[in-house]
């Protein structure tokens, strides 16, 4: 892609737009000022935006590696024909995640491991698991047969084959699991404010509790902009990796 094209790209603009909100949020307290000329303080001050939003991507990030290292792993299981026989029990598992709301989750772990981040990290990690299994067993699984054929011709062993083929060619719907719990988790994080974690939902839910709208506003909007801005870096990655293999 040439400079100018990527000048152009809607990722570019998203991320500068981000970032300066980011850090610079005081830009918007003329709009603030003339929309609440009541409130006051306009912008959330308590912790930097920065903080947060670091704080934020660190809980997206260890509940989003961990669900796709074990929902990876369970798919891997459970299409080989050891783990075959534990496809139905798993799926149930996952579902039942998926319907449990995190705040149910939460309020089950804050009374064994306290307030803070980790009883946020077990939500998340919970939450998210559905989308990442039932992706990575659909790819897995569509790997077509004369593929699978042809790798034992070669003399390919079942783990050779397994890294070196089938987990290639599934890579791109495996990713798209995984791109749907994160983003999900991105705006479920926001929760984990309730119970002491810092978030970039602290400052909405101190604005709720204060009446002071602009802080709602400030944290919505950095936490859509979050999960816009990483969706397409995961799009981006999606068509790379399709790319790759022609598709």
């Amino acid at each position: 892609m040439s400079g100018r094209a990527w000048f152009a790209t809607p990722l570019l603009w998203v991320g500068l737009l981000f970032a300066a909100l980011l850090l610079r949020m005081d830009l918007l307290r003329p709009v603030f000022r003339w929309a609440f000329p009541e409130t006051t303080p306009l912008i959330y001050d308590r912790a930097s935006f920065l903080e947060l939003f670091v704080a934020h991507l660190t809980l997206v990030a260890v509940a989003g590696f961990g669900a796709a290292a074990v929902g990876v792993a369970l798919a891997i299981f459970v299409t080989r024909p050891a783990g075959g026989q534990f496809r139905t029990m798993v799926g149930t598992l996952a579902a039942v995640g998926q319907t449990f709301p995190p705040v149910a989750v939460l309020a089950v772990a804050v009374p064994a491991i306290g307030f803070g981040a980790r009883p946020t990290v077990i939500a998340l990690f919970v939450y998210g698991l559905l989308p990442i299994i039932e992706n990575a067993v659909a790819g897995l699984e569509g790997v077509p047969h004369d593929v699978r054929e042809a790798a034992d011709g070669v003399g390919l062993s079942s783990r050779q084959r397994l890294f070196a083929v089938e987990l290639p060619l599934a890579a791109p719907v495996i990713l798209a699991g995984i791109r749907v719990s994160v983003t999900i988790a991105i705006g479920t994080a926001t929760i984990g404010s309730t119970v002491g974690a810092l978030t970039l939902g602290t400052p909405i839910f101190d604005g709720l509790v204060a009446n002071k709208l602009p802080f709602v506003i400030e944290g919505a909007v950095l936490v859509a902009l979050f999960a816009i801005l990483t969706d397409m870096l995961f799009a981006r990655l999606d068509h790379w990796l399709r790319r790759r293999r022609g598709l």
